[in-house]
């Protein structure tokens, strides 16, 4: 019996030998070498795993810039020229600069020209709803107001407003990751530079419809008429689909479309009051013509000649 143990172990213990052996050379054979480097990025990076950058995660965007060995293509949203630049430095190259983009809300519904028609009693996800419920005011093109920008926001920049649930945007937050973007069923939600002077202008509406179903719906929404476009000087306005649409790549913050817009759905960021607009001097007063003098006939004139020869 004792021998049968014996066997037993040392046959189990052979087995397992050579399958240790199999497996150092299976390892030997396919194990991958990772260059320090990707730790040394993903330890500068923000570590949020928002996906703004298109990657799985930080960590798969710091084996990206090692594979690639450039940043060509490749930036972290979040982190900004900031962490760009140690990235850089890291991988021996320079840094590229990109401009830092803000994320805006188009859609002026919710506000105080504009009060929820209705609400919305099902499920609180702004996806499942866009199947099956137009909107608060009934338009099919404008936010739901039902929080999943809110949700998927690493950074705080995000808050609902307790009454209406509509969003509202935090700038100095905002890293323009774009995952609320991305989030958005109605794409409510873009990147756009943040400009010089954080100054920036968009149309904040996407309604489609023809002018007075769009302005049935919200009083502020875009009716197409083309007006911004005609005044705009640098042709940075396009209507496509009875709504404009403002190019910030060509924008120069004239401000001439906002004046110009009827039912205000252009909306200026962080730009100083416009200033009164000067009254025209008054016009001095008509001064009476003076009196003409009076008409004589020839009858008239031939006495007067008369009596000055008599004389």
């Amino acid at each position: 019996m004792s021998n049968f143990i014996v066997a037993a172990i040392v046959v189990l213990g052979a087995v397992g030998l050579i399958f240790a052996v199999v497996l150092y050379f299976v390892a030997q054979k396919f194990k991958v070498i990772e260059d320090p480097k990707i730790d040394e990025i993903a330890e500068v990076l923000p570590g949020a795993n928002c996906g703004g950058c298109g990657k799985a995660g930080c960590r798969a965007l710091a084996e990206a810039f090692v594979k690639q060995g450039d940043m060509e293509g490749l930036r972290c949203p979040a982190g900004g020229d900031a962490v760009a630049e140690k990235v850089a430095a890291i991988l021996g190259i320079e840094a590229s600069k990109a401009e830092p983009q803000v994320a805006v809300i188009r859609c002026a519904a919710g506000c105080a020209n504009n009060p929820p028609k209705s609400s919305f009693q099902g499920m609180k996800s702004c996806a499942f709803a866009n199947s099956v419920y137009v909107g608060t005011n009934g338009c099919a093109y404008g936010c739901l107001g039902l929080g999943d920008c809110y949700n998927v926001c690493q950074f705080g920049a995000i808050t609902l407003d307790p009454t209406t649930g509509y969003p509202t945007i935090d700038e100095e937050k905002c890293v323009g990751c774009g995952a609320c973007a991305k989030a958005c069923p109605r794409m409510v939600i873009e990147l756009r530079n943040k400009g010089p002077k954080n100054r920036r202008m968009y149309v904040s509406c996407l309604n489609k419809e023809k002018g007075a179903a769009a302005r049935k719906t919200c009083t502020n929404a875009c009716i197409g008429c083309g007006k911004c476009a005609k005044v705009c000087p640098f042709e940075a306005i396009t209507v496509e689909n009875n709504v404009a649409y403002i190019d910030y790549t060509k924008c120069k913050l004239c401000r001439k479309c906002e004046a110009e817009c009827p039912t205000g759905a252009i909306v200026s960021v962080n730009f100083p009051p416009r200033k009164p607009a000067a009254e025209a001097p008054a016009k001095p007063a008509e001064q009476p013509a003076p009196a003409a003098a009076p008409k004589l006939d020839e009858s008239t004139v031939i006495n007067n000649e008369n009596t000055t020869n008599n004389a």
